[in-house]
């Protein structure tokens, strides 16, 4: 699966990373993944990663720090599944605005959604 990073937010080294690549996001929405990315970076305490996978697949990703031996695989999961629900629409914001502006169908997303058409509900 190839995969881009969008945000990361790291815990030990107190870092936030938003991918330039995407600096055409609306703020308000690059503000909601780093409100995302921060807390959960913390909470979690590992380097917590949104990013874009195959056919804008939004995917998140926790790397643990070699400095925390006792690392949370479990709740992080729960953690994780519990955040993609909450965020169900701005996941789905994302991965639409991914298909229309980063991908070659993006002409043919638009005149789709033009149509009324639901995107997303046709893969």
């Amino acid at each position: 699966m190839d995969k881009t990073v969008l945000a990361a937010a790291s815990f030990d080294k107190e870092k936030y990373y938003i991918n330039s690549e995407y600096s055409a996001l609306p703020e308000s929405i690059k503000q909601e993944i780093k409100e995302i990315c921060i807390p959960l970076a913390e909470k979690l305490m590992c380097t917590f990663i949104i990013g874009f996978g195959d056919g804008g697949e939004v995917y998140f990703e926790t790397v643990k720090s070699d400095e925390i031996p006792d690392f949370d695989d479990i709740g992080a999961e729960l953690e994780i599944k519990r955040t993609a629900k909450e965020k169900k629409e701005l996941l789905k914001a994302l991965k639409l605005w991914y298909l229309i502006y980063k991908t070659d169908e993006g002409e043919n997303v638009k005149k789709r959604l033009l149509e009324g058409k639901d995107v997303l509900a046709e893969e």
